[in-house]
Formats: C-alpha cells, structure tokens, sequence
C-alpha cells in the first residue's frame, strides 16, 4: 500500500513544478477536490521547495496515511535519522490544544503500531502558519524516543528541523524502507466508526493482514448472500462471530457504511442495544463530520450531522418501540443487531412491554419480535447479528439460542447463515454454515492481547494460570495500589497526545464513595469519552468514575479500576454481594453472581494499554469497609500478578 499521496527526495523537488506536485497529489485522492484542499495543498508545494533548499538530503512524504486515526498527516520529513510529522494549520495563530493533541497522535500512531518507526526517534510539529516567530525549545523526550510537539511558523520549521539534526541527527535510515514498513493499528470502535464513516477501507484500518483479509472476506460473504437475497426475493439472516477481540463491533460498522454507501436505497443501519455506545458513536461521528466539512469550506450543521448520524446507528430499543406504533415494514432492509446475544427472552420482555409500554398478553421474546418486524417486508431483507460472549450483565439476557429457536418456531421460510463454530440443536430448515462468518484473528491492542485470557483466570480465582498469563503481557503494565491519589498521578503521567484515561467501577461499588467515587452520580457518556481534558465532564479529569453499563463495548487507554467489596474473596473463591441500605448482603442466585463477576470482566478489560486497581485500605471504624476483606481482595490480585505501584520521585 503506497501510504503517501507524494514521496519525493529533497533533489527532485527543484525538478518539479508547482503544477506537477498538485497534480500527483489530486491523482491520488478519492474523493472531490474541494477549494479548501486546493488552497492548502498549493500553500505547502510552495513550502516544500523552500525546505527542499534548506534540508537537501531529506525526503518528503506528503499525505502519509495514520491508519488508526483515519487521517492523512500533512507532511512527513526522512533526514538525519530521524522521522518529523507535521502538521499544519493555515491561517492560525495560536498552537491549540486539540491540534497538538491531533500531530502528537500521530508521533504516537507511528511510534506504537508502524514497525519501521518502532526504534527511530519521531518529532511531532505543529505549523501555525500565522504565529509570532519562536525561540527555539529544547525537545522533551518520552522514554520510547516520541518528542512532544515542537511549535512553529511556517517560515521557522525548516530552522527547527535543522536545530534537531544538529543536536540529535543519527545514521540516516533509508524512507523507501521505512515507507514500506509494516502497519499494524488497532482503532478504538470510535475511531474506526469515524473512518469507516469517512469512507475509509477496513483494510486500511485494521492491525493486521490476517484481520484485514478475515473482516474482509466476512465483509465479502455478507455482500454476495445479500446480493443473492435481492435476486431471490428472500429474507436471510447471517450470524458472525468470533475470538475475544476479533472486531465483531468493527465488522458490523463495516457491513452497515459499505452498504449505506452503495446502496443507499437499503437504508442499512447499525442496532445496538447499548445505549451508551450509541451515544458515544453518534455523537462522534456527528463532531468528526462538522469538522471535515469546516477544513473542506463546506457549509453544515451539527444538527444536522446528529440527524444524519442517528439514522445511521440506533438503539436497538427504540426500533423496537417505533415499530409497535405500526405494522408497516420498516424503512432498513438491512440491519446489523450488535451483541445480538443479548437481547432479551421472553419473561423479560414481555414484562417491560406490559409494565412499560401498556402491551398486555405480550409474549415473544426480543429476537422474536425483531425478527417479525423485519419479516414484514415483502420482498427480501437481511439481519446481520454480532454475537459476542462471557459479558452478560443485564438480567434477562437471551443469549443466541433465542434467535435460532424463534427461526425455528415462527420464521422456517428464512435462509439463516452460521459460521461453522456455532452449534446448535434447533432443525433449521435452510441453513448455510460458512467459515467466512467466525472472525479467528484478534485486533486488541498491540499490548493487550491475551489481557481476557489473564482476566478470565483472574475471575475464575485460578492464580497459577493467571500468573502463566501474565508473564505474556510484560508490555502492558498492570499495577495496584491502597492510594487512589497515587493512581490518579500515575494515569496522568501516561496519557500523551490523544489518548484517554478514566475511572471505572462497578455499579454496586457503594462503599467506595469515602473515596470521592459516587457510582450514583451518573456520567454523560459522550461528554466522559469525547470531551477535551479541560473539561471536568470528561474521563480525563479523573473525576467521574464510569461503570460497566457505561463502558461496555468502548475502551481506553488507561484506566484506573477501583475495587469495592461487591466481589471479594472468602474461602479461597470469589464471593458476590450487592450493598442495600446499610448493609452487605450476599447474592444468593446464579445468575446474579454471574452478572457481578461479569461486570468486573468488563471493567478489567476495557483498558488499551495499561491499568491500575485501586483497592482501598477499608475503616476498622465502619463494618461496611472492613479491612479484612479488602486486604484479602489486594492478596489475591497480587498473587495473580498485579505489581505494586511505586512513583518515581
């Protein structure tokens, strides 16, 4: 993949005009040209024949894609050893903090998840073309050789790459190598829905080859059964599953955007039944759009981006209740159901349909209903279902047998597609098993990849495993600590650029809030996850802990799990409490005590590439925190291998 738009020695540029650098530039974009595009390009061409001049061996790289962001940064400059990223800004005159957050991303896109960058020095730069002239600051570097952002103007970046080589210039490396290094980015869901959203290819965004072909034959599959279903005039559902972390998520976005963009007809949407993940997805999508359209001088609005965003992904619950108002068919013939796994059974639905929406003698479960809404439609229709596992944590949760027994009992006319992984007993007339529908290959986080193995062995109370596991994981530090301040500090110390940190607890974390943890004080899911780090409302400020209602199915990149006795340790295995009034008292059904253990799985997996676990010294003065138990809870964590956290002066 030629990841650049123009690569080109600092030698040619004198050789090329300003028209046949644009013109290499506009061959490779995908989309329109916008002015706005023009102009920006033609002011850095000029810029680039003056830093041909003053940085002769360099090489360029302009438009160098940063997968896991799904942008394009400006300009990339190969001299003396070392890898600059710049980005700029035209017409501005201050250095905000979201642009340095945006190039430092890039550093550290580059540094973490391009193999070519991963032992050569990377300075990221702000150029904010209009900004007073600059002193010359000293480079601060991060352990792993990522520079914090340099700023300047456009006449002083040259100078500033100049000062850097003098005084950290090493052996040159060769860019037509470190171009063809291999990329291997893991987005979070929200960054993946942004450039999945933009048009991008979910090969360009996915960590690695083998992901990148399995989501795309999957991708494939899905394609040609809806395609074949069109010409039959028939309805098909396609189950995907996959390993922990495969991208299920990811895939569904990909379905749902590939569809909507070739077949805007279908109305393909995105069901979930997570109501902060919508939330969260919507209101990003919605912020990234804006912005695009103001870089490209295009005129909008947010509302209506949030318009547009909102009939792409929905709550699967409000589909639900719009399709009780009529018997009409829908709009979607396409819909991709998320965590379809956990749709409701039949008890469960039918008591929030009689108590809250009047629908007396309701008896179908959610899977059932569904499906007759879809089946509504005359000609064909597809349903895609997402199905995930081991994270229920919601009572009355169907889990995947539902669907395939209301295919069995009410819809036998529908072709229902399987991946060869998932068995059953139902007798489904038509079914089609196909390899292409389980996702084998893991895209967690570069450091986080057998993170729910060693969580799973945590859970199950088995150390020795959990040990073994831990040995694996020497690049994602997992640390403990009685000091809740201390965790804080440490999280701030580690978050760079764009990344994110944040609290997290379990909802029934009741005695934490001696601590400043309130898990009642509900957060706003979009504020805590998108909002700047100034922003007290947001998981940077280390102020609102989240819970696993918020954060299932999103993550970030370091957490700090605090750990309240809800889910301790006695007689050598985990115990399940839930605090009412004053007091502990023990969680007596198994199904209750697997949705406790689960929202602590949850929680110690929503974590990139780092955490720490607050467990608090308790008060011998208050029997609702006695020490005892919460000594026995650190124990254990850190037989299992969670290292004490020690600050460096």
């Amino acid at each position: 993949m030629n990841r650049a738009y123009l690569s080109i020695a600092a030698q040619d540029v004198s050789q090329a005009s300003d028209a046949e650098l644009f013109g290499k530039l506009a061959a490779r974009l995908p989309f329109a040209l916008e002015p706005a595009q023009r102009t920006a390009w033609e002011y850095q061409i000029q810029h680039l024949h003056e830093l041909a001049k003053q940085l002769p061996a360099a090489h360029f790289l302009m438009e160098f894609l940063i997968p896991r962001m799904g942008r394009r940064a400006d300009l990339i400059v190969i001299v003396a050893g070392i890898i600059f990223v710049a980005e700029y800004k035209l017409g501005a005159r201050q250095f905000d903090r979201s642009s340095l957050d945006q190039v430092y991303g890039y550093g550290l896109d580059l540094k973490h998840f391009h193999e070519t960058s991963h032992a050569v020095p990377i300075v990221p730069i702000l150029v904010a073309s209009h900004a007073a002239d600059a002193e010359f600051e000293p480079l601060r570097w991060d352990e792993d050789g990522l520079a914090h952002p340099l700023r300047v103007n456009t006449i002083g970046l040259g100078p500033a790459i100049q000062d850097v080589c003098r005084l950290h210039g090493r052996t040159p490396i060769d860019p037509s190598a470190w171009e063809a290094g291999r990329y291997r980015p893991t987005p979070t869901i929200v960054e993946a829905a942004q450039a999945l959203y933009r048009g991008h290819d979910v090969a360009e965004i996915s960590r690695s080859e083998a992901g990148a072909e399995n989501l795309t034959h999957t991708a494939d599959y899905i394609a040609n059964a809806i395609e074949a279903a069109k010409r039959d005039r028939r309805k098909i559902i396609c189950f995907i599953t996959g390993v922990p972390g495969s991208g299920k998520t990811l895939a569904g976005l990909n379905l749902a955007t590939a569809r909507q963009r070739a077949h805007s007809d279908e109305h393909a949407v995105f069901l979930s039944g997570n109501g902060p993940l919508v939330e969260v997805l919507r209101e990003a999508l919605a912020l990234d759009a804006v912005a695009k359209a103001r870089e490209a001088g295009q005129s909008t609005s947010k509302t209506q981006e949030d318009r547009r965003a909102a009939a792409f992904i929905q709550n699967i619950h409000h589909f639900r209740d719009d399709a009780l108002t009529t018997v009409a068919a829908p709009i979607e013939k396409v819909a991709v159901f998320d965590e379809a796994q956990r749709a409701w059974d039949v008890e469960q639905t039918s008591k929030f349909m009689q108590q809250k929406k009047g629908q007396l003698g309701f008896s179908m479960s959610e899977p059932e209903f569904l499906l007759s809404v879809m089946d509504r439609h005359e000609g064909w229709c597809a349903i895609i279902c997402l199905v995930g596992g081991g994270q229920e944590i919601n009572t009355g949760e169907a889990g995947i047998e539902e669907w395939l027994r209301a295919l069995e009992r009410s819809f036998p006319h529908w072709q229902v597609h399987v991946p060869g992984t998932l068995t059953h007993a139902c007798g489904i007339p038509d079914e089609v098993t196909a390899p292409a529908l389980h996702l084998a290959t893991s895209l967690r986080s570069f450091r986080a990849e057998r993170l729910s193995d060693f969580v799973g062995h945590v859970i199950a109370g088995n150390v020795g495993a959990a040990l073994q596991v831990r040995g694996e994981l020497s690049s994602f530090p997992l640390f403990i600590t009685r000091d809740l301040d201390r965790a804080r500090h440490w999280l701030r110390t580690k978050r760079r650029g764009n990344e994110r940190c944040g609290l997290l607890a379990s909802s029934n974390a009741a005695r934490l809030k001696p601590h400043g943890v309130f898990v009642k004080a509900k957060i706003e899911p979009a504020k805590w996850f998108l909002a700047p780090t100034e922003d007290v409302r947001s998981s940077d400020a280390l102020e609102d802990a989240a819970t696993e209602f918020d954060v299932q199915g999103l993550e970030l990149d370091w957490t700090c799990l605090c750990w309240d006795a809800n889910f301790r340790r006695a007689d050598g295995a985990w115990q399940a409490l839930q605090f009412k009034g004053t007091r502990w008292q023990a969680v007596n059904d198994p199904a209750r005590r697997t949705y406790v253990a689960n929202s602590y799985r949850v929680l110690l997996t929503r974590s990139r590439q780092g955490m720490v676990v607050f467990v608090p010294h308790g008060s011998s003065e208050d029997t609702t925190r006695s020490p005892e138990m919460y000594d026995r809870i650190y124990a254990f964590l850190a037989a299992c291998g969670f290292e004490e956290l020690q600050l460096r002066p």
